[in-house]
């Protein structure tokens, strides 16, 4: 079986280590998570990179890993971009017990890979 997100590629792509630009958040703050992407292969291609988060304590339970989003990266061979996502609180949120779209303050891991289990991760605490 493969994991979420898995593909094919004629090359193959390697991940430096995730960088966030801060560890501690206050309310509307944005998160900026930055990664080294890389065309270790003989080959010219596309790679799309993903973005998962993790709420380590919730009112509910949440998913171990939910992705928020993604982009496609065209690498020549050899070359190395760097892969930036901006999280917000709005990326946070979710339907909570009463129906409410809202978030919650706490832990955070996030994750950047090519897949579901292969990531990078980071983690963060968001307060209100």
């Amino acid at each position: 079986m493969y994991p979420f997100g898995y593909g094919l590629s004629y090359t193959q792509f390697t991940y430096s280590d995730l960088v966030v630009n801060k560890t501690k958040l206050t309310g509307n703050q944005q998160l900026t998570a930055s990664i080294n992407l890389t065309n270790s292969g003989k080959y010219d291609g596309s790679e799309i990179v993903q973005l998962y988060i993790r709420d380590l304590v919730g009112s509910i339970t949440r998913p171990v890993k939910e992705l928020k989003g993604f982009q496609k990266v065209f690498l020549k061979a050899g070359e190395t971009k760097t892969v930036s996502f901006n999280i917000t609180p709005q990326d946070l949120k979710f339907y909570n017990y009463d129906l409410k779209y809202d978030w919650e303050p706490g832990d955070f891991v996030i994750m950047v890979g090519g897949n579901s289990r292969d990531i990078k991760s980071a983690n963060v605490t968001w307060v209100k």
